[in-house]
């Protein structure tokens, strides 16, 4: 079996066309699914990996059918974001190549491929993909091989290295964003938008800067109030946010919508009723929650995933140093999983191997017991056994040592040398010369 990689991010495609390719996690079974009936051939195996950086299609088949998928890949991701194929190769990276495959998949695992060097969230999001594959019935044991793999890397990544240490997540970016705005965070309020683990992220933060007021509007009031009682927050119905919009100073919005839910008209009405006081927004979803004409109002100051790379890539700098280190245990995880893989496309010789070597033990064992049945002693059978064992065991060898010519005759002795004479060298009369 081999590998590919299929995908766009943050570094290829702008966030608009990211959007139009976000799955949620509850429809990765189904688009994997839909993925599978488009071959219409012995499935591969196939895992999404969808975040607001990045959506991969990571597909293990065959090596000689590996190059023949990619193009029918690209198609079927094309059709997902409605978008020409010939558009969206512009904006993708493919990796068709076990090694590549296998190397991506660890860097993004470890946060080196990240907006924010060093970010723990996409772990949660891969796992997820792995998931989102088995329920689906495509996962298999090459790409689980590989992302347990890329868990395990990723693992010692962080307790090996300085990677992680004192990362700017996008949440403390957005802190830090309103902090230049606001002369005092204490004195304002703060609306988070939806209960999902960014979120989570962004309130922690938040919450550490002791508000005057935090709140959090979800579609489901049960979710939104369990996260709200972690911080003292009031939970809002999310239909109750354009009447509720004007009383925070702070909006950030990350949900699973594929529409936003935040529209220009809401905003201008909230505005008003504030008196124009400025409006602090940051929309971490893609697809947008919020729609992106809001950002040409003057009293808002809306910003997005790809407007806080500037803030985090500062404290990507300064870890540089480490990055050398996780490279280097990255490659040693790229090594062991090719050397699994090669050790995979080992196994159907080695039982035909051992189903030739069965045939021949029954064939050998019937002929000693008709020797034995007609009288014969059990030296001679003996000798006769293993007479024949050796004849079938070394027959091929010797058949392709005289088939072969010149330069090929002197690979086969080696190869037949490496075979049979392990534990006395070469040997000058290899193949009966």
């Amino acid at each position: 079996m081999s590998v590919f990689a299929l995908g766009l991010n943050h570094t290829t495609a702008p966030l608009d066309l990211r959007g139009r390719f976000a799955f949620a996690p509850e429809q990765l079974p189904l688009a994997l699914r839909g993925f599978r009936d488009r071959l219409q051939r012995a499935m591969p195996e196939a895992a999404l990996v969808s975040t607001c950086n990045r959506t991969e299609l990571y597909v293990a088949a065959r090596p000689e059918a590996v190059r023949e998928l990619v193009s029918p890949a690209l198609g079927w991701l094309a059709e997902q974001g409605g978008v020409p194929a010939s558009h969206l190769q512009a904006h993708t990276y493919v990796m068709d190549d076990h090694r590549a495959a296998a190397r991506h998949a660890f860097r993004v695992a470890a946060g080196l491929d990240s907006m924010v060097l060093g970010e723990p969230q996409i772990l949660g999001q891969m796992k997820q993909a792995v998931r989102g594959a088995d329920e689906a019935g495509t996962l298999g044991t090459t790409l689980h091989q590989l992302f347990q793999r890329s868990f395990s890397v990723a693992k010692e990544v962080r307790t090996s290295t300085e990677i992680g240490a004192h990362s700017i997540s996008m949440a403390a970016a957005a802190v830090r964003l309103a902090a230049q705005l606001f002369e005092d965070l204490r004195e304002i309020k703060v609306l988070f938008v939806g209960a999902g683990e960014m979120i989570e992220l962004v309130a922690t933060h938040f919450a550490a800067r002791e508000p005057k007021a935090m709140a959090v509007a979800n579609r489901t009031l049960e979710r939104g109030e369990k996260l709200a009682s972690r911080f003292g927050a009031q939970a809002l119905r999310l239909a109750d946010l354009p009447q509720r919009l004007h009383e925070f100073d702070a909006v950030v919005s990350c949900t699973a919508s594929t529409l936003p839910i935040i529209g220009l008209g809401a905003v201008e009405r909230a505005l008003k009723a504030r008196r124009h006081r400025p409006m602090f927004m940051v929309d971490l979803a893609v697809p947008r929650d919020i729609e992106p004409e809001v950002a040409r109002l003057d009293d808002v100051y809306l910003y997005t995933v790809d407007d806080l790379s500037s803030l985090v890539q500062t404290a990507g700098e300064r870890r540089q140093a480490a990055v050398e280190q996780a490279e280097a245990i990255i490659d040693a995880g790229v090594q062991s999983f090719a050397h699994w893989l090669d050790q995979r496309a080992s196994v159907p010789l080695i039982q035909a191997i051992n189903r030739q070597a069965d045939d021949w033990r029954e064939i050998e064992l019937a002929r000693a017991r008709r020797l034995l049945a007609r009288g014969e002693s059990v030296e001679a059978v003996l000798d006769a056994l293993a007479h024949g064992l050796t004849h079938k065991l070394l027959h091929g060898a010797y058949a392709e040592l005289h088939a072969a010519d010149g330069e090929q005759r002197e690979q086969v002795a080696e190869t037949v040398s490496r075979l049979f004479l392990r534990h006395h060298g070469r040997g000058a009369d290899a193949g009966g010369r």
